[in-house]
C-alpha cells in the first residue's frame, strides 16, 4: 500500500554504465565464521547474494528519488532460484530462505552513510549472537531487511544523481556508490564509547557510531554528529565485559 499510495517515486532505473564520480567504495568477506555448523547456509548465501545484486546492481537514484531495498530485490522465494540461508529473527539464528542477503543491504547502508543521502527507514536486529570474528565495521552498523514489513530506504535530497554497483566475486562483495558531479563534503564514520556489559546472567553490548563532514577544500570538519546510539542483547559469552547492578 505504501509503495502505490505513499506519493514517493522510487528508483527503479538500471544503467550499468558508471558515473566519474566514486563516493565510497566497500568490500565485505562472503564466508565466515559465525557459531558451529553452518558451512552450507554459509555456501547458500552467496547463491542468494548472487540472485538478489542482479536487481540491485547499476540503479540510478535521482534527486527526488527513494531508494527501496525490498521494493527492488522483491520477496526471496524457491521460485526464484534463492537457498536456505542463515537469517535472525525473532531473537534467535536460524535458516530460511533467501538468508544471507542482509549483507547487501549492509553494504549499501555503509556507504550511504558516507554520503549526503538520507536514510528514511532502517532497522537493527536486537541482538548479537555471534563473537565477532574479521569485523571491520563498527557494531550496529548495518540495515536489517525482512520482506515486506522490515525495508531498508533513503532518499535523494540533494541536485546530484547516486548509483550503486554490487559484485559477487570468489571472497567477497564489493560495492559501490559513484555520483554524477563531485562532492564538496567527504565523510568519515567512527565509533565511541563500544563496551560488553554484564547485568545478572545476561550480557549485552553498546556502541555509539558518529560522522565527522570534512571539506574537501580544505580538510576541515565542519560538522561532527551522533548517527546512532546502540545497546543489544548478547547471545554469547564476552571475553571482557563490565559488570552492573541495578544501582
Amino acid at each position: 500500500m505504501e509503495w502505490s499510495f505513499g506519493g514517493k517515486t522510487y528508483a527503479k532505473i538500471i544503467n550499468t554504465e558508471s558515473f566519474a564520480f566514486r563516493v565510497k567504495k566497500h568490500q565485505s568477506v562472503l564466508l565466515r565464521k559465525l557459531g558451529q555448523n553452518n558451512e552450507e547456509l554459509q555456501i547458500n548465501k552467496v547463491a542468494n547474494l548472487k540472485i538478489a545484486v542482479r536487481n540491485l546492481n547499476g540503479i540510478i537514484i535521482k534527486p527526488g528519488e527513494t531508494f527501496s531495498f525490498c521494493k527492488l530485490v522483491g520477496k526471496p522465494t524457491k521460485k526464484k532460484g534463492y537457498l536456505m540461508g542463515m537469517e535472525l529473527s525473532f531473537g534467535q539464528a536460524r535458516a530460511g530462505i533467501g538468508g544471507g542477503i542482509c549483507q547487501i543491504s549492509n553494504m549499501i547502508h555503509w556507504m550511504v552513510l558516507h554520503s549526503p543521502l538520507t536514510i528514511t527507514e532502517k532497522s537493527n536486529h536486537s541482538f548479537d549472537p555471534f563473537p565477532d570474528e574479521g569485523r571491520v565495521l563498527p557494531f550496529g552498523s548495518g540495515a536489517a531487511i525482512f520482506y515486506n514489513y522490515i525495508d531498508f530506504q533513503f532518499e535523494n535530497n540533494t541536485n546530484k544523481t547516486f548509483q550503486i554497483f554490487l559484485k559477487v566475486t570468489d571472497k567477497f562483495l564489493e560495492g559501490e556508490l559513484p555520483v554524477d558531479e563531485e562532492l564538496e563534503h567527504s565523510y568519515h564514520i567512527f565509533e565511541k564509547d563500544h563496551q560488553f556489559l554484564k547485568k545478572g546472567e545476561a550480557f549485552y553490548r553498546k556502541n555509539e557510531i558518529w560522522r565527522d563532514s570534512i571539506l574537501k577544500q580544505n580538510g576541515n570538519v565542519i560538522k561532527t554528529e551522533l548517527l546512532k546510539k546502540n545497546f543489544a542483547r548478547v547471545t554469547y559469552k564476552p571475553k571482557e565485559y563490565v559488570i552492573i547492578t541495578d544501582n
